[in-house]
């Protein structure tokens, strides 16, 4: 059984963003796993819906960390992202990321999971999607599929913190539009905050 088209879309966005894969030893199994603070418990249910024929368990909390989380079983059906977003048990971009990333929920995901918004009433609004656990060439190519596939033209910085370079991609004033536009549909309310007011 392989996943259906909307799993597909959602699982691609949540490996661009903060989900990932962990393989089991010896075996062809791989299961997703999702984790999330309290305040994006409203995403968390959405996305547990979504895979709970998958699942063995309900959603749980961790105190300690204040997060939600979920795991899938462990399935075939990733075993072809798996093998594509992963070298050597590290995350990484596809090859073939343009003909991945194509779906606006993918992308919506992805922004949810990893983006924010710089806004400022009547003068400014910009979109950041944080690429930091790619190198600055993944996140080339992610600003490159960006503007192929969905006309939105962004920018890649790459900050220093604490000694450490971190990529993150920036959507401003040429492209802040189409992005906001191909994404807007798909936002849970939980993250209306992330999206401009007045546009």
């Amino acid at each position: 059984m392989e996943l259906d088209n909307k799993l597909q879309d959602i699982t691609i966005g949540l490996l661009l963003g903060d989900g990932s894969f962990e393989k089991k030893k010896d075996t062809l199994g791989i299961r997703l796993q999702i984790k999330q603070r309290s305040k994006a418990k409203e995403y968390v249910e959405w996305l547990y819906g979504q895979f709970k024929d998958y699942c063995l368990s309900e959603i749980k909390f961790r105190e300690d960390y204040n997060q939600y989380y979920f795991s899938t079983r462990y399935l075939r059906e990733f075993q072809n992202l798996y093998g594509l977003f992963y070298k050597e048990g590290k995350k990484i971009i596809p090859s073939n990321l343009k003909d991945l990333l194509k779906s606006p929920l993918s992308l919506a995901i992805w922004y949810m999971d990893d983006g924010s918004l710089d806004f400022r009433p009547k003068n400014h609004y910009a979109f950041y999607l944080a690429s930091n656990c790619f190198s600055v060439g993944d996140s080339n190519e992610l600003k490159n599929v960006l503007l192929d596939n969905f006309n939105i033209k962004s920018t890649v910085y790459n900050n220093l913190c604490r000694g450490k370079r971190y990529p993150r991609i920036y959507i401003g004033s040429e492209g802040r539009d189409n992005f906001c536009q191909t994404i807007r549909s798909h936002i849970l309310d939980c993250f209306s905050y992330k999206l401009p007011h007045n546009t």
